[in-house]
C-alpha cells in the first residue's frame, strides 16, 4: 500500500502523527505528549475523515 500513517518523535519530544504517500508527506497533527495521543488522533482520522465534506473557499 503506497499511503500509510507513521508516528514520529519531534525535537521537542512530542508524538506526531503524519499521513504520507509514496515517500512525501501529506500532512501531520500537532504534538501530542504520549504515543498513545497520535495514536488515537490516527484512529479519529480514519473513522471521520472519509465522509468529510469538501469545502472550496477559493
Amino acid at each position: 500500500m503506497a499511503h500509510r500513517f507513521e508516528i514520529r518523535q519531534n525535537k521537542a519530544g512530542e508524538y506526531v502523527a503524519y499521513f504520507c504517500y509514496n515517500s512525501e508527506t501529506i500532512f501531520w497533527t500537532e504534538g501530542y505528549s504520549s504515543k498513545s495521543g497520535a495514536q488515537n488522533a490516527i484512529e479519529s482520522i480514519q473513522k471521520n475523515g472519509p465522509g468529510a465534506p469538501v469545502e472550496d473557499k477559493s
